[in-house]
């Protein structure tokens, strides 16, 4: 069975969609209704921008959603999924192709939720930090014996967790999950904590904008980050929607309930390749592509 998913916050580059932007008149088309939407010309910020450009969260989001969403379009019939996920933001990128939203919805509500986050981020001084080689079991140990907030937030892969909450928080977990045997436990360059508390305005916010947006029923289950279960109902998908601001992305989880209900084939869709490295580190039988 084909899958198809959808990277989230860090896949970004310099130069993301150009190609498409100049091969295809879809794409081209779909790219200039973006700048009309967004009200600024994000093409310029993704063919030709700095890295610093880019790594603002406001920027980074419809960026990545975009470069997955046009790409999807533009591959016409060989988009054929039979299940689809998405990594965080991917998540939005997975509904829109899955035609569970209208695009023009989707990035409206990727921009709001970004500038939601931005917001909450400079409410709250907090990061996230990568730990490698320890068990999920023990990393949710020792983050639940802090006081600080301090939260697994992605479950990416076997042996690999990414942690956020407050600078305090997370300095203190990365010492003890060290102590712990963690190969590593790394703070990341991001501009605050995803999928922890911290966000609890951002998931108020974004609440309100896709509580106020149709949903439809997607062509295929999409295994959802909050549960990492196949949902199809469009009042369940918005539930899952919203929580999945304040709560982990179960990643690793999603690709094994992916696999066990038959998907033996996994194509990423988007730029980078990071999700098929996280789908071979579950199970290295499976094939994975890009787009």
């Amino acid at each position: 069975m084909k899958a198809f998913v959808f990277p989230g916050q860090g896949a970004q580059f310099v130069g993301m969609g150009k190609d498409l932007y100049e091969n295809s008149a879809l794409a081209k088309e779909m790219f200039e209704k973006a700048n009309e939407i967004l009200g600024f010309r994000i093409t310029d910020l993704m063919f030709a921008g700095t890295d610093e450009d880019l790594r603002q969260t406001k920027v980074t989001q419809p960026a990545i959603f975009l470069h997955s969403v046009i790409l999807a379009k533009t591959m016409g019939e060989k988009f054929a999924p039979e299940m689809v996920a998405g990594h965080s933001l991917g998540e939005f990128s997975a509904l829109v192709a899955a035609g569970a939203l209208s695009f023009e919805d989707g990035l409206k509500l990727v921009y709001a939720r970004a500038m939601a986050m931005q917001k909450a981020c400079e409410a709250t001084p907090s990061t996230m930090a990568a730990v490698l080689n320890l068990s999920d079991e023990k990393v949710e140990e020792i983050c639940a014996g802090i006081d600080d907030v301090v939260v697994p937030a992605n479950y990416n892969c076997p042996g690999q967790i990414v942690i956020s909450g407050t600078e305090s928080g997370i300095d203190t977990a990365c010492e003890q999950l060290l102590a712990a045997g963690a190969k590593r436990a790394l703070k990341l360059k991001v501009g605050g904590a995803f999928h922890s508390p911290v966000m609890e305005p951002a998931r108020a916010e974004l609440a309100e904008a896709i509580n106020a947006t149709e949903f439809h029923k997607p062509i295929c289950p999409v295994y959802q980050n909050v549960n990492a279960k196949p949902e199809t109902e469009p009042a369940v998908i918005k539930e899952n929607l919203i929580a999945q601001l304040t709560a982990p992305v179960r990643w690793t989880q999603s690709v094994i309930n992916m696999i066990a209900d038959g998907a033996n084939d996994f194509t990423e869709v988007g730029p980078g390749a990071v999700l098929q490295g996280l789908i071979k580190k579950v199970d290295k039988n499976v094939a994975t592509q890009g787009a």
